[in-house]
């Protein structure tokens, strides 16, 4: 039988909870992304040798020429805010007592978004330097969440 034939025996409504489960996975270039920051507390990217690109987060194929990335670098842990916002209203819609920093934060021709600390908020600026901030070894997991935040470099 195809997909576009009917079965008599398929059901036409289900009743009662769906037992529906998935797993999402990072895919191959997000894993090793993720686990390096995880292991080693580096923030890696993919190079583009044709189009001379740098991603981050690394990606397998070049956006412009679609090219496989298979050039890992070491990206550093020093980024530069692209732009920013001030937060003043949490996630639940109750105001913060303290607004939270988000940037964009440029490494190489991508970069990450995410909060600033350990700055005044007339002190923050599109093109300042900063550092990501690392959770201690044992507290990571894998995720973007590994990295505290970015501080102004000293």
């Amino acid at each position: 039988m195809t997909l576009l034939e009917r079965s008599s025996n398929t059901p036409q409504s289900w009743k009662g909870t769906l037992p529906v489960t998935n797993r999402y996975t990072f895919g191959l270039a997000g894993e090793r992304f993720f686990r390096a920051i995880k292991d080693e507390g580096r923030i890696l990217g993919t190079h583009c040798p044709h189009c001379q690109k740098s991603y981050v987060p690394a990606v397998l194929f070049c956006e412009q020429c679609l090219g496989e990335l298979d050039e890992w670098i070491d990206m550093g842990t020093i980024g530069e805010v692209h732009t920013f916002t001030i937060v003043y209203v949490g996630e639940d819609g109750s105001p913060l007592e303290i607004p939270e920093i988000v940037a964009f934060v440029k490494f190489g021709d991508g970069g990450l978004i995410h909060r600033l600390d350990e700055v005044d908020i007339e002190a923050v600026a599109i093109g300042m330097k900063v550092e990501a901030v690392f959770k201690k070894v044992a507290e990571r997991q894998g995720s973007i969440l590994d990295i505290r935040y970015f501080r102004p470099t000293k």
